[in-house]
């Protein structure tokens, strides 16, 4: 299982939101490269990546971030937020960006996430407000199951699914286990686990399920509550 650490950037500075709530804010850095190297010398394979501002804009609003991150790392790395059209993603990709994570147009647009899976590393984002899929940066809910939508791009050519529970993010209550196994359940694909985790009994938890194949870090290193070396020799082993 991956433990992919994460960075949301917002106005250029490394913060964590929580449950989506952007004036709920707590910056973190203002060198988001700094943290990123810092997590690449652990060992961590990926770095999952959130631009925060393009995700309520719907178009890339950090690049220069992006692109020190990509200049500084050499870890890999998945970003989403504001990815809505095929230009984004070729851009990120020249820019070095290994996989893309794409959120609401997954909803809105099917049909173009499973054409431009075919072509790009693509990951689809299924965030969940009481079971059912939040769009536009969390700001509103769907009348659409996550499974449903889960189910959608089983055979769609995709590399992951990564599911957040909202209503957990960033609050350190711990995982919703139970969600994501319906979403692994339903879509067939590997499925990074996002959201509420709190301690080494998340990592544990979602590492004896075997289901799972990634899962999500931020609050959780930035607060101290999880020691991240620990974490990376448990879910590796």
């Amino acid at each position: 299982m991956d433990i992919l650490p994460a960075i949301d950037l917002k106005d250029g500075q490394a913060v964590r939101l929580t449950k989506g709530l952007m004036d709920s804010a707590k910056i973190y850095s203002d060198e988001p490269w700094i943290v990123a190297k810092r997590f690449e010398e652990m060992g961590s394979k990926w770095l999952h990546l959130v631009d925060l501002n393009g995700a309520f804009a719907g178009e890339p609003k950090n690049l220069e971030q992006i692109k020190k991150i990509r200049q500084m790392c050499d870890i890999q790395i998945e970003l989403g937020g504001g990815i809505r059209d095929e230009e984004t993603i070729k851009r990120y990709i020249d820019l070095g960006v290994d996989r893309l994570i794409l959120g609401s147009v997954a909803l809105k647009n099917a049909d173009f996430v499973k054409n431009v899976a075919q072509k790009y590393p693509i990951a689809v984002g299924i965030d969940a407000i009481d079971g059912y899929v939040a769009v536009e940066g969390w700001a509103e809910k769907s009348t659409i199951k996550a499974t449903q939508l889960a189910r959608e791009f089983a055979n769609a050519g995709v590399e992951a699914i990564i599911c957040t529970d909202v209503g957990k993010d960033g609050t350190l209550t711990g995982v919703n286990l139970d969600f994501t196994l319906e979403i692994a359940e339903a879509s067939k694909l590997d499925t990074i686990a996002s959201g509420g985790v709190r301690d080494m009994h998340d990592i544990i938890a979602l590492k004896e399920s075997g289901k799972i194949s990634g899962v999500i870090v931020g609050k959780a290193f930035y607060e101290g509550t999880l020691d991240l070396e620990e974490a990376f020799k448990v879910a590796i082993g």
